[in-house]
């Protein structure tokens, strides 16, 4: 008998079926999935690099069962826009040269958008306790949070979009 269960994800939009044992976590299913987008860190839920949008907020994915996302909406990076139609974060990240290797960007940007979902225009500190979960071993954090900032000004239409 097969511990294995079988599970329908909804992924960036799309319905994907796999088999998972009941310990699989969201992280190593999305990645068997091909979800590469979603980072391997720590795999403790120290870093924040394998952190997704589960129906609108943040979570890292190492922590979560991938059973446990059945019946919810997953949101990775590549499912807030593409190269050719980049999500604000996405842009603003790239513009004020807000990563530097890229491992944590994807899961930055994923608790940024968790934080303007809920708080359309943060204060620094706001901004700062929103990414505090997330770890970067290049920058100072200042060009992150500058990029944040500026995302949140322009999908609020208070500032401009490239």
């Amino acid at each position: 008998m097969s511990n294995e269960r079988r599970i329908t994800l909804e992924i960036n939009g799309a319905a994907e079926t796999t088999s998972v044992p009941a310990h699989r976590t969201l992280l190593e299913a999305l990645r068997g999935l091909g979800h590469v987008d979603v980072k391997c860190g720590c795999e403790k839920g120290d870093c924040g690099a394998c952190a997704v949008l589960l129906d609108g907020v943040a979570v890292d994915s190492c922590l979560t069962l991938a059973w446990q996302a059945e019946g919810h909406a997953i949101t990775t990076l590549a499912g807030l826009g593409t190269p050719e139609r980049m999500h604000p974060l996405q842009q603003a990240f790239a513009d004020l040269g807000a990563a530097q290797c890229g491992y944590c960007t994807p899961g930055m940007i994923i608790a940024a958008e968790s934080l303007l979902r809920r708080v359309p225009d943060p204060s620094e500190d706001e901004i700062r306790v929103a990414l505090s979960g997330n770890l970067c071993r290049c920058t100072g954090y200042t060009k992150i949070f500058d990029a944040v900032a500026a995302a949140a000004a322009v999908m609020s239409g208070k500032g401009d979009a490239r």
